[in-house]
């Protein structure tokens, strides 16, 4: 389990966290997200143990990481972005030496390296030395650190930077597979990985929590309007005239336009269902209503619409 109980830190008069609090539990993966500056790096390196919070607790596996450090970070596998790799070493060298770090003998260390390699399908690349290897791997073998010795509780910071469509669909898979055994906090800025992978997400902001929550939920609360996809017999510049003289309707956009059919995507006021008046007004002049869905928010407007500053009016 992964723990912050009212975190706070300040690096002078500078406030970068205040009252952050959440639990990640084994066998669950939460998604950190924010824009740059909001606290997840801070957040993540006093999980990680790097430097103390300036108020409040944070523990891994029920280990205080103030009063108990060393049995604390025994208990985390921590990813960093770029992670700190020998090049001149090979793979398992690199994680044999890093088993040996965290007191490991060589027998011990060796079995260790073995199960990550297991763990993270490095077997066949065993001797090969990190300099070699691409950025998806390196990333792959920091991972595989991370895992050295089991840890019940993982931190993974950005992940996915720098890795191409495969390799984030794989990161995903692997990402997953810890999910099933691990308390696994992944903090990215892909929101689309997130809205997939994670069961919950936590958005930090200006270094508070703004938003927590399943992916769907959340984006849900957070979007400031929702959209509705109508689909009549009739041209576009029709269907689009008569939409958007619906009560409740902000903004009308073609998305398809044939002469005998057209789609527009229509985005209402979120307290008002419009969906009703929608289908009224298509039929009752006398056209083929097609299709009428609403499209689901996802978690990058949420996220967006929650971070993003909004004009004062004019």
């Amino acid at each position: 389990m992964i723990e912050a109980q009212r975190l706070g830190k300040r690096f002078g008069t500078h406030t970068v966290l205040d009252d952050v609090s959440f639990v990640v539990e084994r066998g669950e993966i939460v998604g950190f997200l924010g824009p740059n500056g909001a606290g997840k790096t801070t957040t993540l390196r006093i999980l990680a143990g790097v430097f103390p919070p300036t108020t409040g607790r944070a523990s891994i596996d029920g280990c205080d990481l103030v009063a108990a450090p060393r049995t604390a970070r025994s208990r985390l596998g921590y990813a960093p972005e770029r992670p700190a790799l020998h090049l001149e070493m090979t793979v398992a060298g690199q994680l044999e030496f890093v088993a040996a770090m965290r007191g490991a003998s060589r027998s011990a260390a060796r079995r260790a390296a073995a199960a990550a390699m297991a763990r993270l399908d490095l077997e066949e690349l065993r001797t090969r030395r990190l300099e070699t290897l691409s950025r998806g791997l390196r990333q792959r073998v920091g991972l595989a650190i991370a895992l050295v010795g089991n840890p019940p509780a993982v931190l993974l910071d950005e992940p996915a930077a720098g890795l191409d469509p495969a390799q984030s669909a794989e990161l995903r898979r692997l990402v997953r597979a810890l999910g099933r055994e691990h308390a696994v906090l992944v903090s990215s800025h892909v929101l689309a990985d997130m809205e997939v992978l994670c069961d919950r997400v936590i958005i930090l902001h200006h270094g508070r929590i703004l938003a927590a929550g399943p992916p769907a939920a959340i984006a849900a609360r957070l979007r400031p309007a929702h959209h509705v996809l109508v689909e009549a017999g009739v041209p576009g510049a029709a269907l689009e005239a008569t939409l958007a003289g619906v009560d409740g309707v902000r903004r009308v956009e073609v998305i398809l336009d044939d002469p005998a059919r057209s789609r527009c995507r229509v985005e209402g006021e979120s307290t008002h269902d419009i969906r009703p008046a929608l289908a009224a007004a298509v039929v009752t002049r006398g056209w083929r209503l097609l299709a009428l869905s609403t499209l689901e928010p996802t978690l990058e407007e949420a996220f967006l619409a929650a971070t993003t500053p909004r004009a004062a009016p004019p």
